[in-house]
């Protein structure tokens, strides 16, 4: 029996021999096929060496990495952690462990093994630099740049390094650093992808496309199959307007890679860009499928929710995109957007949310220091103007009237143009400034300086919260008067905005407090330019035997509560029919849900008219055919409450919470329409019937509309500046008076 056992002993000792002796011949073959990158080979060499020496460490870490190279992180996480239990003391194990859990996302294990790595070798850059990217992952992106900082010390020559310490000061929006950084990688490594890739996205946020192109040209003619490359080669021309290009890079991306997110986010941003909702959906819903905490995603699932209208499905995406990454700019944005149309929102709600939008994004930009200043309160003031809408977008329609009667004796009026699209509405900007600043692509670190070379003295916002805003520059604080006037006159929450240009009713005196801007009065929060000459029209229900409400508004602004009160509005008037007019009524999904949900509440379909985008002749014209308009609610029409006034069509609207859900109001009262505003549902009601049964008087103010529009000083352009112009003066006096004192 002894002798049997020592046998089997002796026996296992001389295969153990010849096992090791074999693997000696066989790793240096695998090492040499994993290095030509046969990796079949390679991982069938090692597997051969583990079949009799499981714990052989070599074949272990050699297979490990070469599972890891060909994407199999599960595989490889496995081996490596078994090659790391061999030999403990193994820092390349460790780091290479760290980086195949780092790719499965398992993000908090690939830092302790990283961690663990270095413990063992402290002067070990490529540890380093992967602990930095596995930082980056959690968010903590100075401990990630000090991790790459470290590398770099030890190895000033690391290109990769400089790469990955260029992607973590990208995500904290240190542009021009990041930059350096990938412009020193690129000199040590002309070739380094990640570099290349890095310079394009730190020139896409600089707004400079140009750069961005030819960082992306030179990646892909290194790897033209290089598919996320090609995605963001999509998202510039995208940031061009180019959608037509755009999209057939997406396409090109995904003939390459089906579920790459940026492809697909690509895709989705074009459809909805079209208005094509569901196809948008489509792409979404793939991208939630691969990566169900895709901040992007939701924020897309989002907007989708809105455009149909579902407010707080829109509102419960975004809160979801924030609880993945609570400074996510664009989900703050529309959700700030987004919550002026959803019903019972108190004031104090709304200004926190801009608040927040401060917090996240603006208190984190740096404030600029300003050159002195002409102090003479009477001298011609610069005026510059910013927008993404000088061109055929309705914002336009009530600032236009300003540029075009202001006084330029006083005022030296300059525009700084922040959107690609040109068009005819572009040109007539354009003609009726002092000087014209295509700001579409500069950054906001170049377009501060720009404004601060212009010497500004008063400096307007012209879009709030709305798309296209550039609130990043106004954080920065470029000019010493900052004012938000006639885009989105809802308050922007910035400490740095000094004024809003509002009026008595939108922002009543009660709520002003919880601005962060000082509120100051014009006749109305909004003008408009007068139409073109259209024959009066008489009333339609005079010769039709019912009444033809008009609705000639977004589809997201017709809310729940506001529908339900049409449609008793319709019940209490028989043979009524309501037009909604909207160019998102040319996609069927969007107008068959909104007749479905008219059918819900008891309306026949026959009697709710859909009509889509007509030309600007056209769509005036058609108020010939409406007898009364019907303000939606929470958030009220503006140039639609106006246009309809104009063309002597009253409006019937009602005073909610919030400065969007009392704009309506605000410019029935203006044009002296005081009847026609309601405090509630009920009111509302009223006066809507009220007016139905009084078709004499009703064809009377028809008829005397137009020119009561024209006679006041909300609706008449000219006399309208004149109070823009007074309050210009009013702040450069008093900043002048306070800079005087101090």
């Amino acid at each position: 029996m002894q002798s049997s056992v020592g046998s089997r002993a002796f026996q296992n000792a001389r295969l153990q021999k010849r096992a090791r002796k074999q693997a000696e011949i066989l790793l240096p073959t695998a090492v040499k096929a994993y290095r030509e990158g046969r990796h079949p080979e390679a991982q069938a060499l090692c597997r051969q060496i583990l079949q009799d020496l499981p714990d052989h460490f070599g074949a272990l870490h050699l297979l490990g990495v070469s599972e890891r190279d060909c994407g199999h992180y599960d595989q490889a996480a496995l081996v490596l952690t078994r090659a790391a239990e061999v030999d403990p003391r193994s820092a390349e194990a460790q780091s290479n462990l760290g980086l195949s859990l780092l790719r499965l996302g398992r993000h908090e294990e690939a830092r302790a093994r990283y961690e663990r790595a270095i413990a063992l070798q402290p002067n070990f850059p490529t540890a380093l630099t992967n602990l930095g990217n596995t930082l980056t992952s959690l968010f903590r992106f100075e401990e990630a740049i000090s991790a790459h900082d470290r590398a770099i010390a030890l190895k000033p020559d690391y290109g990769d390094a400089y790469a990955n310490r260029g992607m973590a000061l990208l995500l904290t929006s240190r542009n021009e650093e990041a930059g350096q950084s990938f412009d020193r990688a690129l000199s040590l490594q002309p070739r380094l992808l990640t570099a290349l890739f890095g310079k394009a996205i730190v020139s896409m946020n600089l707004r400079n496309f140009d750069a961005a192109l030819a960082a992306l040209n030179a990646a892909l003619a290194i790897n033209p199959n290089a598919a996320a490359m090609i995605a963001q080669r999509g998202r510039v021309y995208q940031e061009q307007a180019r959608f037509a290009e755009a999209e057939a890079e997406f396409d090109a991306a995904l003939a390459l890679e089906p579920l790459l997110e940026d492809a697909l986010r690509g895709k989705a941003t074009v459809a909805l860009v079209s208005g094509n909702i569901a196809l948008a959906n489509s792409f979404i819903n793939k991208m939630l499928a691969q990566n169900p905490n895709s901040e992007s995603a939701w924020t897309l699932l989002g907007v989708c929710s809105a455009m149909q209208g579902d407010i707080a499905t829109a509102i419960a995406h975004y809160d979801r995109a924030l609880a993945i990454k609570p400074d996510h700019e664009d989900a703050i944005t529309k959700k700030i957007f987004a919550l002026d149309f959803l019903p019972d929102v108190d004031v104090e709600r709304l200004q926190s949310e801009r608040r927040y939008w401060w917090e996240a994004i603006g208190s984190r930009l740096p404030r600029l220091a300003l050159g002195e200043r002409d102090l003479d309160p009477d001298r011609r003031l610069v005026v510059g103007y910013v927008s993404s809408d000088f061109r055929d977008h309705s914002a336009a329609f009530a600032f236009i009237p300003i540029l075009r009667h202001h006084d330029h004796a006083k005022f030296e009026i300059i525009a700084y143009s922040c959107s690609p699209v040109r068009d005819a509405k572009t040109d007539l900007c354009r003609s009726l400034v002092d000087r014209w600043v295509d700001a579409s692509r500069l950054g906001d670190d170049q377009l501060a300086d720009q404004i601060r070379a212009d010497k500004i003295d008063i400096l307007v916002d012209l879009s709030g919260h709305s798309a296209g805003h550039r609130l990043t520059l106004f954080a920065r604080k470029p000019a010493p008067i900052q004012v938000s006037a006639v885009g989105s006159v809802t308050g922007t929450g910035l400490p740095v905005m000094d004024y809003l240009l509002a009026d008595p009713v939108v922002i009543p005196a009660a709520v002003r407090d919880l601005f962060a801007e000082k509120i100051y009065d014009l006749p109305s929060l909004i003008t408009i330019e007068p139409p073109p000459v259209i024959p009066a029209s008489p009333l339609p229900m005079l010769r039709n035997d019912h009444v033809t409400f008009g609705v000639f508004n977004r589809i997201d602004k017709i809310s729940e509560p506001c529908l339900r009160l049409w449609s008793k509005l319709m019940a209490a008037t028989p043979g009524s029919i309501i037009v909604v007019k909207n160019h998102s009524m040319s996609d069927a999904l969007l107008r068959d849900g909104l007749i479905a949900r008219f059918v819900a509440q008891g309306i026949a379909a026959d009697r709710v008219r859909c009509v889509g985008k007509t030309g600007r002749a056209e769509h005036l014209s058609m108020f010939a055919d409406i007898d009364i308009a019907l303000d939606p609610f929470p958030q009220n029409g503006g140039i639609s409450t106006w246009e309809a006034l104009q063309m002597g069509v009253p409006v019937v609207t009602k005073l909610g919470s919030g400065p969007a859900a009392r704009a309506g109001g605000a410019i029935v009262k203006a044009v002296g329409l005081d009847e026609w505003v309601a405090e509630n549902d009920e009111g509302y009601l009223a006066i809507a019937l009220k007016f139905c049964s009084r078709p004499a008087e009703l064809a009377a103010l028809r008829a005397a509309l137009p020119a009561m529009v024209l006679n006041s000083a909300a609706g008449n352009g000219a006399l309208y500046t004149q109070h823009v112009e007074k309050a210009y003066r009013t702040f450069w006096h008093d900043y002048c008076a306070q800079a005087t004192a101090s």
